[in-house]
């Protein structure tokens, strides 16, 4: 399985303990797609550069993981449909 990096924006309104409820879905979402989850770094509250969705800060948070190449598109449209989740960005991590 390839590497990729997954970094998420969840929206400010919610609080810190559903904001983990959100990041805690999209691990059992890549869970059932047959991936895992190598790492996730919960970067907290930040300022966005411009606003996005409205909204002008969120909860950050880039997760390295491992999922099967063929299940990357079922990963993105599951995601999408997540309300609680204002911007993702998905990238193939490069291994040295």
């Amino acid at each position: 399985m390839k590497k990729y990096d997954l970094f998420t924006i969840i929206k400010p309104n919610l609080d810190n303990d559903e904001a983990d409820k959100v990041v805690a879905r999209v691990e059992e979402i890549i869970n059932s797609l047959g991936g895992a989850v190598d790492n996730c770094d919960k970067m907290g509250r930040k300022k966005l550069a411009y606003e996005v969705a409205g909204f002008t800060d969120g909860f950050m948070v880039n997760q390295v993981v491992s999922v099967p190449a063929e299940k990357i598109s079922e990963l993105k449209r599951q995601i999408k449909l997540n309300d609680s989740i204002i911007r993702t960005m998905f990238t193939t991590k490069e291994i040295a």
